[in-house]
């Protein structure tokens, strides 16, 4: 099988891999006013860790979105077991399965990276009501790297780009975003808490070879350490 790195995050359902976890979501979610009658999308939702988090403490519509059947489906799942009413499908972010002004509030925690941005950036802001707010957890390239670094990092998580913090705000720019918030986060060093910690609802008869795609994964974050970074992007 010729695994992506995708495929290792579906395969182990992973929740909470994004750059912070759910402790950085929280404190995203925190700052910003939502309410009973906020209508959210958690777009690549993946295991539906944080639709969940957001469903039972907020209260609010939220709808759930991931182009991974194997996701969805354990997402499914999830909801199901806590008894939280959230609408999850499978869909692509290029071409979102919702009407125009559809959402209050959009969330992408490490997500539009592995998307073609110049056709999901739009569809953000399409399916965004006025004033409506994105948040995005994204990659960044911090400093210039030689192509075939970028070649190697680009091919391993099947990113279609490896942008700067400019040509992120560029795009997010020329989708018809007029404020774009920009906050640094710093992975810390510390020992992740019981209480944030990834969660993991594994697949049967797990490949040996998804342990690898894990090993490779970990070389690249700790070769690349200060040349990949990660920003917090609000764009209204």
């Amino acid at each position: 099988m010729n695994y992506s790195y995708l495929d290792f995050l579906a395969l182990f359902g992973v929740g909470g891999a994004h750059p912070g976890g759910l402790k950085l979501t929280k404190q995203l979610l925190a700052e910003e006013k939502v309410t009973k009658q906020t209508s959210l999308l958690d777009v690549g939702c993946g295991t539906g860790q944080t639709s969940a988090y957001i469903a039972h403490h907020y209260g609010c519509s939220v709808h759930a979105l991931d182009c991974n059947e194997i996701v969805v489906e354990k997402a499914q799942q999830r909801f199901s077991t806590l008894k939280l009413p959230i609408d999850v499908k499978v869909g692509d972010t290029e071409s979102l399965p919702y009407p125009d002004a559809s959402f209050d509030m959009i969330i992408s925690e490490s997500v539009t990276s592995f998307t073609n941005i110049a056709a999901t950036i739009p569809e953000f802001k399409r399916t965004l009501r006025p004033n409506g707010v994105l948040l995005a957890i994204e990659t960044v390239l911090e400093q210039p790297i030689s192509d075939e670094e970028k070649n190697q990092i680009m091919t391993f998580y099947r990113f279609p780009q490896l942008l700067t913090e400019a040509e992120w705000h560029t795009a997010f720019t020329h989708a018809g975003f007029k404020q774009i918030e920009i906050s640094t986060y710093q992975p810390s060093t510390d020992q992740t808490d019981e209480q944030h910690a990834a969660d993991f609802t594994l697949s049967a008869d797990i490949d040996e070879e998804l342990l690898d795609i894990m090993e490779e994964h970990e070389e690249i974050t700790k070769r690349y350490e200060g040349k990949i970074g990660y920003r917090v992007f609000r764009c209204s």
